[in-house]
């Protein structure tokens, strides 16, 4: 089967319903299309979901991890601990606010940080812990707070993939301290671009709307005053109206990824690709919202690349990204000192790892497609 003879199928594609889009043309007409009323209420519905917590949202979610560590009073000299499996937002955000990441290797049947290593990476100038749910799966909540609570530290949990999951019954950003999310195009809610923080009392919220806005108080008609050095950080009701759109439909995209997933692991289980060694994410059904589903390929018993691995998935017509490259081996980290072989878990799952297409507009027959497209592949390339 070649590209030229069926569609094409994205690693991901927003569904935003015809509704929402008539939405947003009420908007621009409106005249109000910055931050504003619609903003106003999706704040609220946001702090709805997430049990009456104060929400406050943001222009991007790597925005929202840089204003929860301020919040938290991460500054120069601090450390901050966090994965090196993560989009390397999680850990510039830490270097931006004058503080130091400090990297824990990855459980590699989790994939997320190592919580029966993070204790061992704590030391005096450690203020806060940043775990990251990747492809939405949280850590475990419990372990993390009990660590956290033992030793008085901050968490900001970085949970941009996960709104939509839950841990033990109860959604995150419902429990725990300031939770970051993000709204971005790929995400399992969108707002094409944007953020919220969940935080824990109104004077942690008027913190995050100062420096969102480049530190201003407003009284009155004249009144106005700068007390921190915030920055522009602000969402527009154009965006706000497209996450006030998406919002009432998060359970059904929850539930439809889930089925997809379901349909990954029974397509791909028996297959020549899990035969050769392809590895497959923890199967869990009760807490991850499937943002992503991501494959390790058995490298060592494969006669192409990966990146001659997705131009092959290419070839079928299928699209496919990388989630992520261990942050740790970047130039701008090498240059801190950070090297090869300090965290091997990562390593490997950032050197092997292939993201497949998971969008709730797919079918399961979808799904199929891409398992035969993975089997054949390594049956064709299989050492």
């Amino acid at each position: 089967m070649t590209q030229s003879s069926v569609p094409f199928l994205p690693f991901v594609r927003p569904e935003i319903d015809e509704a929402t889009i008539a939405g947003v043309a009420d908007v621009l007409r409106s005249g109000w299309i910055t931050t504003g009323p619609q903003n106003q209420q999706f704040e609220a519905e946001l702090s709805t979901y997430c049990g009456g917590r104060p929400v406050r949202t943001f222009n991007s979610g790597t925005a929202t991890l840089e204003i929860g560590l301020r919040i938290a009073g991460v500054g120069p000299g601090d450390e901050v601990i966090t994965t090196p499996a993560s989009w390397v937002a999680t850990s510039n955000v830490i270097i931006e606010t004058g503080a130091m990441p400090v990297f824990v290797d990855i459980d590699p049947r989790t994939r997320n940080i190592d919580l029966n290593l993070l204790e061992q990476a704590i030391t005096p100038r450690t203020k806060a812990l940043m775990p990251v749910y990747l492809s939405g799966l949280p850590v475990d909540m419990d372990h993390l707070y009990r660590i956290a609570r033992n030793h008085k530290l901050r968490v900001i949990e970085d949970a941009a993939q996960a709104f939509g999951s839950s841990w033990k019954g109860t959604r995150i950003g419902q429990l725990g301290d300031i939770v970051s999310f993000s709204f971005h195009a790929n995400k399992n809610l969108t707002s094409i671009e944007g953020g919220a923080l969940v935080l824990n009392s109104e004077d942690e919220a008027l913190l995050a709307q100062k420096y969102r806005l480049q530190g201003i108080t407003r009284t009155g008609f004249d009144g106005m005053d700068c007390d921190v050095l915030g920055g522009k950080y602000n969402l527009t009701d154009v965006a706000a109206r497209v996450g006030l759109g998406q919002l009432p439909h998060i359970e059904r995209f929850t539930a439809q990824r889930r089925k997809l997933a379901q349909a990954y692991f029974a397509g791909l289980a028996d297959g020549a690709a899990v035969k050769l060694g392809l590895g497959l994410p923890l199967a869990d059904f009760d807490n991850s919202n499937w943002h992503m589903f991501q494959i390790t390929l058995p490298l060592e018993h494969l006669t192409l690349t990966r990146a001659a691995f997705m131009e092959a998935l290419k070839a079928h017509g299928i699209g496919s990204g990388v989630h992520y490259p261990a942050i740790h081996l970047f130039s701008l980290y090498r240059a801190r000192g950070f090297a090869e072989g300090m965290f091997p878990h990562a390593e490997r799952f950032g050197a092997s790892t292939v993201t497949l297409p998971l969008f709730t507009q797919m079918t399961e027959a979808d799904v199929m497609r891409v398992c035969r497209a993975i089997n054949e592949i390594c049956e064709q390339h299989g050492k």
